[in-house]
C-alpha cells in the first residue's frame, strides 16, 4: 500500500503544483520552461508507474463500504460519459466549448463511480485522491478563469465522440484482464 501512496502523492502532488501559480512561476523560472514540462512529465509518469504497480501489490484490504449496485449499474454509461469527455479535452470541440474543462469532469466522473461500485481499502484510497484532485483542480481553474478561447469545429466533436466511444468499449470489453473484475457481460 505505500507504493501506491507514494506514486498517488508524486503523481497528484504534481498535477496541484499549476493550483497555486505562486509555487508554479518559479519553479518555471528556475527550470525553464521546456525542462520544467519535461521534469514534470518524467516525475508524472514515474508518479503513475508507482500508482499502477502499488495497486497491483496491494491487498484489497478491509471493506470500507458496501458496493453501491446503482455505481455498477451506471459506471459503462459513466465511463462512455468520461472517454468522450478525455477526448475532447484536447481538441476544439464543442463540447470543451460547452464544458470548460472536460478532462477534470471527465476525472471526476470515472473517480465517483468507481469509488461507489468498490469499496474496499486499496480502491477507496485510489478513486477518492483523483475525486479530491479533479474538484481541488476544477476549482482552481474556475477561479483563475483559465480558459482558452478557441472556434470549435464539429468534426472535432465527431472524433472526439467515436473515439471516447470506442476506448470505453474496449477498456470495457479488457476490464477483467486489466483489473480483475468483468464490468460488461461482453468482456473477455
Amino acid at each position: 500500500m505505500e507504493i501506491l501512496i507514494l506514486g498517488l502523492l508524486l503523481f497528484l502532488g504534481l498535477h496541484l503544483i499549476p493550483t497555486v501559480p505562486a509555487l508554479k512561476a518559479p519553479l518555471v523560472h528556475a527550470f525553464g520552461e521546456n525542462r520544467y514540462k519535461g521534469l514534470f512529465a518524467l516525475l508524472a509518469a514515474f508518479g503513475l508507474t508507482l500508482i499502477i504497480a502499488g495497486y497491483a501489490s496491494a491487498p484489497g484490504g478491509t471493506r470500507l463500504f458496501a458496493s453501491s449496485i446503482g455505481a455498477r449499474h451506471a459506471a459503462p454509461l459513466a465511463m462512455v460519459i468520461s472517454f468522450i469527455l478525455f477526448s475532447a479535452a484536447n481538441m476544439k470541440t464543442h463540447i470543451r466549448a460547452w464544458v470548460k474543462h472536460p478532462m477534470l469532469l471527465g476525472l471526476a466522473i470515472w473517480a465517483l463511480v468507481h469509488l461507489l461500485a468498490n469499496g474496499h481499502g486499496k480502491a477507496t484510497l485510489l478513486f477518492s485522491a483523483f475525486l479530491a484532485y479533479a474538484v481541488i483542480d476544477l476549482f482552481s481553474v474556475i477561479q483563475r478563469k483559465t480558459y482558452k478561447q478557441f472556434t470549435p469545429a464539429w468534426k472535432f466533436d465527431v472524433i472526439a465522440v467515436i473515439s471516447g466511444l470506442l476506448l470505453a468499449l474496449l477498456v470495457m470489453t479488457f476490464h477483467r484482464q486489466l483489473m480483475g473484475v468483468a464490468v460488461v457481460p461482453w468482456g473477455v
